[in-house]
């Protein structure tokens, strides 16, 4: 008998409640002019992106790509879960501090990696890390990832 070990992963869209990610997700759709699957797979990475940064105490190197960006900008916008989300999670307010990190391949794969790392699913065409990505026309910034 051979024994198999499966490998939870994690997903953001469970660290909200169910009725508060479908509010957001529609809310991000609306905003961002998206197709809510493609809203709701922003606010799934997005959320896995706040967790990682908050849990792990490394967003002064971590950044979202210009696609999950919308995320944050989303939760952040419904600022009472927002802050006591934070609150319950870190114990703090994650600040979104814009700055002039680039978005480049080289971050985006440092930030997925720590996601990935925090056990969540990464959506790589979300990150500009996609196989089928070619620099330096598609860096996480355009609609070809």
């Amino acid at each position: 008998m051979t024994a198999t070990t499966t490998l939870d992963v994690r997903h953001g869209r469970d660290l909200v409640e169910p009725p508060l990610f479908q509010r957001l997700a529609a809310f991000c759709a609306a905003e961002y002019g998206m197709e809510l699957p493609l809203a709701e797979a922003v606010m799934d990475q997005g959320l896995a992106f706040l967790w990682t940064m908050g849990s792990t105490g490394k967003g002064d190197v971590m950044a979202p790509s210009r696609q999950v960006d919308p995320a944050w900008h989303t939760f952040m916008l419904h600022s009472q879960e927002y802050a006591q989300w934070c609150e319950k999670n870190f114990g703090r307010f994650l600040h979104h501090a814009p700055n002039s990190k680039i978005r480049g391949i080289a971050l985006m794969l440092d930030v997925t990696d720590l996601i990935r790392r925090a056990g969540f699913a990464v959506d790589r065409k979300l990150w500009g890390v996609a196989a089928e990505c070619n620099e330096p026309a598609c860096c996480g910034d355009g609609p070809c990832c």
